[in-house]
């Protein structure tokens, strides 16, 4: 089961570095994201834009170009096989809405003031204990969870305490 977390942030600068970051935690095995989005709310319009950081149409072709490459080996067309894979698997991940609703992320982010923005992020799998170091370096405030209370305070603790030196 995934957790969803939504973390607060004075501007848009510090929440793509949470997102660097969780990125680095990713490679790392640290953490498995299914999503994660920065919604952020723009100071000269007060709309909301989000910032997906996963790919779904790109990650589709990936897929779809390896599939039909192994078919098209079997045909001995692999090139051809690769060529429609891509294109078939590319169409199926644009039209395919993984991870959380943007509708809402968009209500979360209505609740941000001008200039502000949030990490919203889907977790499957993480360490804490290799994860909360990184990312307590940069505050934040818990906007919207699904951990048990204890792990969300426990969270916003890590998050609230004082950066080392």
């Amino acid at each position: 089961m995934s957790n969803l977390i939504a973390i607060a942030y004075d501007d848009v600068d510090t929440a793509k570095n949470v997102v660097r970051v969780l990125g680095e935690l990713s490679v790392e095995h640290a953490i498995s994201l299914e999503d994660a989005v920065i919604a952020e709310r723009r100071t000269e319009d007060g709309k909301i834009k989000l910032h997906q950081t996963t790919k779904p149409a790109a990650v589709g072709a990936a897929g779809g170009a390896l599939w039909g490459g192994v078919i098209g080996l079997l045909f001995l067309a692999p090139f051809l096989g690769m060529a429609v894979g891509a294109a078939a698997g590319g169409a199926m991940g644009a039209a395919t809405d993984i991870g959380v609703d943007d509708k809402f992320m968009k209500e979360l982010g209505e609740d941000l003031q001008p200039g502000n923005a949030a990490v919203i992020v889907l977790v499957r799998d993480s360490t804490p204990d290799k994860v909360l170091p990184r990312i307590s370096e940069f505050g934040g405030h818990v906007i919207h969870s699904s951990l048990s209370n204890e792990a969300e305070t426990h969270l916003q603790e890590a998050l609230s305490a004082p950066a080392p030196q």
